[in-house]
């Protein structure tokens, strides 16, 4: 039995699947991954993008730190892709209870998943840190022809800050705890397009009780050693149901 045909069959068989994802699963959809060859921590710019996407960056560099932001992580024209798409499908069907994801894209949500545990934050939502009044990306866009840059709020003048965790600040107590509860009660934990390398996040694996871990990620990763079964594919192959079963 080839490694695709052993992922459908753990799938048909399983009822509490989790997917646990990273950048790998937004590449296929165009949106590039920080850490790959021709990503962000690879391109040069005035200070490291660590620096630039840091909490005392944004407190000391307000209208540098959104001048940044807006160029290299808000992201447009971005669809699902096959594994989004799989998902969503999986949780339809009542197999697939969560997704717990690293990215900031809301592309999880935008193909049909409603549980969806965003470790990181998302580009979508934007509080003032002052008056907690929400807003779309498209304002955080709009303030870059205005004076500095920097966005604020219409009701109080706050600086509208996007809910997307910065180098420096903790994950969000409640994602990380219904993440927690997610993973330890699954049966199968598919983790994919992940080098799980950034912690806490990667962490989470380590609650996982249930009997299938699988791996799919192009590169090798720290858990590869636990897993039950291994694709060195990328994940929309993977979770492709329209995939020949012959990889």
């Amino acid at each position: 039995m080839d490694n695709i045909q052993q992922l459908k069959q753990w799938i048909d068989g399983s009822d509490r699947i989790v997917f646990f994802g990273g950048a790998g699963v937004s590449t296929e959809s165009g949106i590039p991954d920080f850490r790959s060859v021709d990503g962000l921590y690879h391109q040069k710019f005035k200070y490291p993008p660590e620096t630039m996407l840091s909490h005392t960056f944004y407190k000391t560099h307000t209208a540098e730190f959104y001048d940044f932001y807006r160029q290299k992580l808000i992201v447009h024209g971005a669809k699902p892709n096959a594994a989004h798409l799989r998902l969503a499908k999986l949780e339809r069907e009542g197999k697939c209870k969560a997704v717990v994801t690293q990215n900031i894209d809301g592309l999880h949500q935008a193909a049909g998943s409603k549980v969806v545990y965003e470790l990181h934050g998302s580009t979508l939502r934007n509080y003032c840190t002052r008056c907690g009044k929400f807003y779309p990306v498209s304002f955080i866009e709009e303030a870059a022809g205005q004076g500095d840059g920097v966005p604020r709020c219409t009701e109080c003048g706050g600086i509208v800050k996007p809910d997307v965790v910065l180098y420096e600040e903790g994950l969000d107590e409640a994602t990380m705890e219904n993440a927690i509860k997610a993973i330890s009660v699954a049966d199968t934990l598919i983790v994919g397009g992940t080098s799980l390398a950034v912690y806490p996040a990667a962490g989470l694996l380590r609650y996982f009780r249930g009997e299938t871990l699988v791996v799919i990620n192009k590169q090798p990763t720290p858990a590869d050693g636990m897993a039950n079964l291994i694709l060195n594919v990328p994940i929309g192959q993977a979770l492709d149901e329209n995939t020949p079963v012959s990889l």
